[in-house]
Protein backbone atom coordinates (compact mmCIF):
# COMPACT_ATOMS: atom_id res chain seq x y z
CA UNK A 1 0.00 0.00 0.00
CA UNK A 2 1.36 3.46 -1.43
CA UNK A 3 0.24 6.33 1.09
CA UNK A 4 0.30 10.06 0.30
CA UNK A 5 3.03 12.19 1.77
CA UNK A 6 0.29 14.65 3.15
CA UNK A 7 2.26 16.29 6.23
CA UNK A 8 5.41 19.10 5.67
CA UNK A 9 8.32 19.52 8.30
CA UNK A 10 6.38 22.25 10.18
CA UNK A 11 3.35 19.86 10.93
CA UNK A 12 5.82 16.85 11.47
CA UNK A 13 7.78 18.76 14.28
CA UNK A 14 4.57 19.88 15.73
CA UNK A 15 3.22 16.20 15.90
CA UNK A 16 6.62 14.77 17.17
CA UNK A 17 6.96 17.00 20.05
CA UNK A 18 3.08 16.84 20.98
CA UNK A 19 3.20 13.13 20.53
CA UNK A 20 6.08 13.07 23.32
CA UNK A 21 4.32 15.41 25.18
CA UNK A 22 1.10 12.94 25.10
CA UNK A 23 2.91 10.08 25.87
CA UNK A 24 4.17 11.45 28.84
CA UNK A 25 1.09 12.67 30.25
CA UNK A 26 -0.01 9.04 29.43
CA UNK A 27 2.82 7.55 31.40
CA UNK A 28 1.35 9.92 34.44
CA UNK A 29 -2.68 9.69 34.10
CA UNK A 30 -4.02 6.86 31.88
CA UNK A 31 -3.22 4.67 28.90
CA UNK A 32 -5.18 5.91 26.59
CA UNK A 33 -2.84 9.01 25.66
CA UNK A 34 0.12 6.78 25.25
CA UNK A 35 -2.39 5.32 22.52
CA UNK A 36 -3.04 8.94 21.06
CA UNK A 37 0.50 10.23 21.56
CA UNK A 38 1.89 7.31 19.33
CA UNK A 39 -0.59 7.60 16.33
CA UNK A 40 0.65 11.17 16.70
CA UNK A 41 4.52 10.50 16.71
CA UNK A 42 3.83 7.45 13.98
CA UNK A 43 2.28 9.71 11.09
CA UNK A 44 4.70 12.02 11.73
CA UNK A 45 7.38 9.48 11.00
CA UNK A 46 5.70 8.23 8.25
CA UNK A 47 4.59 12.02 6.65
CA UNK A 48 0.95 10.64 5.63
CA UNK A 49 -2.30 11.15 7.65
CA UNK A 50 -5.02 9.18 6.86
CA UNK A 51 -7.42 11.95 8.20
CA UNK A 52 -5.70 14.56 6.06
CA UNK A 53 -6.63 12.41 2.88
CA UNK A 54 -10.13 12.09 3.71
CA UNK A 55 -10.63 15.45 4.04
CA UNK A 56 -7.77 16.71 1.02
CA UNK A 57 -5.81 18.48 2.85
CA UNK A 58 -1.85 18.27 2.28
CA UNK A 59 0.61 20.59 3.95
CA UNK A 60 3.19 18.79 2.59
CA UNK A 61 5.08 21.42 0.09
CA UNK A 62 6.08 20.38 -3.35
Amino acid sequence: MNMPKNIGDTDRNIRFIAGGAVVLLGLIYTWWLILIGLILIGTAYLRSCPAYTLIGMDTNKK
